[in-house]
């Protein structure tokens, strides 16, 4: 049996990435796991230091349970690098060459208006972005 991954992004401000990635993947808040009815609650079976809080992180997770969870975690250290790992979103839909390309570019434009920023375009194949906080990711049109 394959193993399953969930994904961690390290942030400044989980809240802002939480509402982008949402919007970005169509993910949902995940509840807190059993028997807890919050994540504070959860929360505080771990010895964590006094000044961290649930807002310090989002745990984000498909509504179908077909991706991986999305763990959205507040460090105090900024970004320096480009990302090692980053994510594809792939934009579902079937047509030739020039269609996929308008769902691609019509994704990014949503994903601007998000908070997103393009990078890079890579005409007719896929397009480089960055979240509100400069972690990179593509957009690029689904397998067949």
């Amino acid at each position: 049996m394959a193993a399953r991954i969930d994904l961690t992004l390290d942030c400044a401000d989980a809240r802002l990435l939480a509402e982008f990635w949402k919007s970005a993947l169509g993910y949902v808040d995940e509840p807190p796991p059993a028997p807890f009815r919050t994540r504070e609650e959860w929360l505080a079976q771990f010895d964590l230091p006094d000044d961290d809080s649930a807002d310090d992180g989002a745990w984000l997770c498909d509504p179908d349970g077909v991706g991986p969870r999305l763990s959205i975690v507040r460090v105090s250290e900024p970004k320096t690098a480009k990302n090692r790992l980053h994510i594809d979103v792939r934009v579902p839909g079937h047509g030739g060459p020039g269609e996929k390309w308008a769902r691609i570019k019509a994704e990014s434009e949503r994903l601007v208006a998000a908070g997103g920023a393009v990078l890079a375009e890579f005409e007719g194949h896929h397009m480089v972005m960055a979240d509100p906080e400069g972690n990179e990711f593509c957009v690029a049109a689904a397998s067949a």
